[in-house]
């Protein structure tokens, strides 16, 4: 979902005669604030996990694998404050494993209660006690299970010191303590930019990088990609790149990694280091990630494909170079085919993919129709769901953008026009002023070939004008104007249609195609 500044269409298309275009302002890239994209990414990649287990003896789960509790005998609160407040190591040692057992296993952990309790302290001292393990793992575990609540729960997690303490734990020589200590800090550095940063400046990215070595254990492996994800995502404001971008060779050799779920969080990584400028788009590409992305968009499990589609996405909201790179590594094969997804989601990231590259120039443009997709974008704009339709008339309006004539002539051959004019009744004004742009677009190239009388028949053949006068009752002013403009500029002849350049219908489909044409002229 793209912000009114984005979707309009004056700050997108400066001249609809193609005069000073700017692709840069072209291509849209995402809002990150957007409802949309938050719910879209929310059954995909958990911001906080609980580490929850159902027998006292079993090892932490990876955040990937997280079960449903069984019932637990109750505990008391007030016995272990107590039990804290002794000086019998025994006794904390029981305490700290009761206050994880409860945080773990009841479906509404008392954080709150613990939290009132004053015991929150107690168990990021604990964190320092390095002559005691155990402690230190149930501890961490305790406030992984805290921090993995509400943001005001989190924030009393780090209030209290524990931040330093957890990164310091990365380095134990216990890795069920030092993969606890990852968990703890994905989840604070998942409550959004403010903890992020925080737990950036305490060095903790280079810290983390030093656990991937090659006999981690598959389950260490997933917690800490997870919460390398973690910290590189958000964008109000992003992580300072220069912190963050010391990952990247990093993702790049993930990326070839065997484990869907890995390769899935290394993807989500990678879509939040694309979602900015171009600068942070140049070093992604130079990391080397690009050709196993493109390929990753034939995947067939659709977690991996959405952040692989989405970071190539990203990448062709750069400029023409960079958008090539994902064209020259074979992605609009795999776009084409992505098109007719079953998952709508993924047909609508699609199409927006694409309309970031008929944003860019001719070339590109025609590596769009070389490739055959603009079949499947018109059936997307003739039967496709409400937001897929609105990024297909995004590509064909860019098309129409950049284009050369050569290009709008198989714009129209293709069957678009009639398709693209039924859009001018959807009830979001933005695509209807986007649909206005494309249809003018396509009248004023027609116009400096001779043929803008050709292509207006055709309009209305198809519906358009009956359409373009009826927007001129919209309550929308700026829809009325543009249709008012384009009715002017193009239709205000009284001659009636000319039967010589009308099109004829061949097997129910109108044809376009007519001997009428002026001879060196291009045949609509």
């Amino acid at each position: 979902m793209m912000n009114d500044k984005e979707n309009s269409g004056p700050a997108r298309i400066r001249n609809f005669k193609n005069k000073g275009k700017d692709g840069s302002e072209m291509r849209r890239r995402r809002n990150e604030v957007s409802v949309e994209l938050r719910k879209a990414k929310k059954d995909e990649q958990l911001l906080k996990r609980r580490n929850i287990t159902l027998d006292d003896d079993e090892e932490p789960l990876s955040p990937h694998q997280d079960n449903v509790s069984s019932p637990s005998e109750p505990i008391r609160l007030d016995d272990i404050v107590r039990e804290l407040e002794s000086t019998d190591k025994n006794l904390w040692r029981e305490a700290v494993r009761k206050v994880r057992k409860c945080l773990s296993k009841e479906r509404q952990p008392p954080i709150d209660s613990i939290i009132q309790l004053g015991i929150i302290p107690r168990l990021v001292s604990f964190l320092s006690y390095h002559e005691e393990p155990a402690l230190q793992f149930d501890a961490a575990w305790a406030l992984t299970n805290i921090a993995s609540g509400t943001s005001e729960q989190t924030q009393i997690v780090v209030k209290h010191g524990a931040v330093p303490l957890l990164i310091e734990l990365l380095g134990s020589n216990k890795i069920d303590v030092a993969e606890q200590a990852v968990w703890a800090l994905g989840n604070i550095a998942g409550d959004g930019p403010g903890m992020r940063d925080y737990v950036l400046e305490h060095n903790c990215m280079t810290a983390i990088l030093k656990l991937i070595v090659p006999e981690i254990s598959l389950n260490f492996l997933r917690n800490v990609v997870w919460t390398i994800s973690n910290l590189v995502r958000n964008k109000n404001p992003p992580p300072k790149f220069s912190t963050v971008s010391e990952c990247l060779p990093t993702l790049n050799k993930l990326l070839n990694h065997e484990d869907e779920s890995v390769i899935t969080d290394t993807c989500w990584a990678l879509s939040y280091l694309t979602d900015g400028t171009n600068e942070k788009i140049q070093a992604v590409i130079e990391a080397g990630v690009v050709p196993r992305l493109v390929q990753l968009l034939g995947h067939p499990n659709a977690n991996i494909l959405m952040p692989a589609l989405r970071t190539c996405g990203n990448i062709v909201t750069g400029d023409d170079v960079q958008t090539d790179c994902i064209i020259n590594a074979g992605a609009l094969r795999f776009l084409e085919a992505l098109l007719k997804h079953q998952r709508p989601s993924v047909v609508k990231e699609a199409a927006w993919t694409v309309s970031n590259i008929t944003a860019g120039n001719p070339n590109q443009i025609q590596a769009v129709i070389n490739a055959g997709i603009l079949p499947s974008i018109i059936n997307i704009i003739e039967s496709g769901d409400f937001k897929s339709q609105k990024e297909a008339v995004w590509v064909i309006t860019n098309l129409t953008t950049g284009g050369t004539i050569e290009q709008m002539v198989m714009l129209v051959q293709s069957g678009a026009l009639g398709p693209f004019c039924n859009m001018l009744l959807n009830k979001d004004w933005k695509t209807v002023m986007v649909v206005l742009d494309g249809i003018q677009n396509i009248l004023s190239n027609a116009q400096k070939i001779g043929e803008a009388d050709r292509v207006a028949t055709m309009i209305e053949v198809c519906g358009g004008l009956d359409k373009l006068e009826a927007l001129q009752q919209h309550s929308n002013e700026k829809i009325y104007q543009k249709a008012l403009a384009i009715i002017d500029a193009f239709f205000s002849s009284e001659e009636g249609v000319d039967s010589s350049v009308a099109p004829t219908e061949v097997d129910g489909q109108l044809n376009f195609t007519s001997s009428a044409a002026p001879q060196g002229g291009f045949s609509f």
